[in-house]
């Protein structure tokens, strides 16, 4: 029997990772944690973030489109369009980042498929298109959003023939057992409307497959305050749309 984890989307919510990884460690039960992209970008504590998931040795993490696109700020190569309203937000996100993650950063992979105990199983922060699986971010590989159902995760990964489909990039919490696969993204451990981290467990053997969706209860009121102390680009609009407007 194997057990892992699944995280996405801390979006630079350093608290709200450090509670969902305490109480993983805490469980001791947990064989590998998977992290599905946007690490990065939205909130604050891009460092702290990155120096907590590149210093553990049971994490594996692809990239999502926020780290793409300020990825590509780094390197000089073309920004995506379709994030023009977010680029001074990620330039400024980039201005405050460790330099020494940006080759860690490049050197991520954008999917991993793994056999797991007999399951075959997709971790990707979206879909991407086979055409498109190379693209550039600034091509916007990776599909538009689908409204949570099983009928709209069942035609986005229609090509697909893992067992189980983990992915993140939309925040809220999505679990559905389709015909011919399991859908599964635990929801955004750093953006929420009210101070909780959610996370999933995956629990797998020959004949049995788990998921048990979790949520980490921290102190979020100071990762909050940040944003005006530090003056974020965007403050308000984030804290209104990914932070549920929590203080005033």
């Amino acid at each position: 029997m194997k057990r892992m984890a699944i995280i996405t989307d801390i979006h630079g919510n350093a608290p709200a990772l450090k509670a969902v990884l305490t109480e993983l460690d805490k469980r001791r039960d947990v064989d590998h944690i998977y992290c599905l992209g946007d690490m990065i970008g939205i909130g604050p504590d891009s460092n702290e973030v990155l120096q907590i998931l590149f210093s553990r040795n049971d994490t594996s993490i692809i990239t999502g489109n926020h780290d793409e696109a300020v990825l590509a700020l780094a390197k000089g190569q073309e920004y995506p369009q379709s994030h023009s309203l977010v680029r001074e937000h990620h330039q400024w996100i980039l201005d405050r980042m460790d330099q020494s993650f940006i080759p860690k950063l490049d050197q991520l992979p954008r999917t991993i498929i793994h056999e797991i105990e007999g399951h075959s199983i997709l971790f990707n922060h979206y879909k991407l298109e086979k055409s498109k699986w190379n693209e550039h971010i600034s091509k916007d590989p990776f599909s538009s959003i689908v409204e949570p159902s099983v009928e709209n995760l069942e035609t986005l990964f229609k090509d697909n023939r893992e067992d189980l489909i983990c992915f993140g990039h939309h925040h809220p919490t999505q679990y559905f057992k389709g015909k011919k696969a399991i859908y599964l993204n635990p929801g955004s451990l750093g953006c929420n409307d009210k101070p909780a981290a959610r996370y999933a467990i995956i629990t797998l053997s020959t004949n049995q497959l788990e998921i048990n969706l979790e949520e980490a209860l921290y102190n979020n009121s100071e990762f909050l305050e940040s944003y005006h102390r530090l003056d974020v680009p965007g403050r308000e609009f984030i804290l209104k749309v990914f932070h549920g407007n929590q203080i005033q």
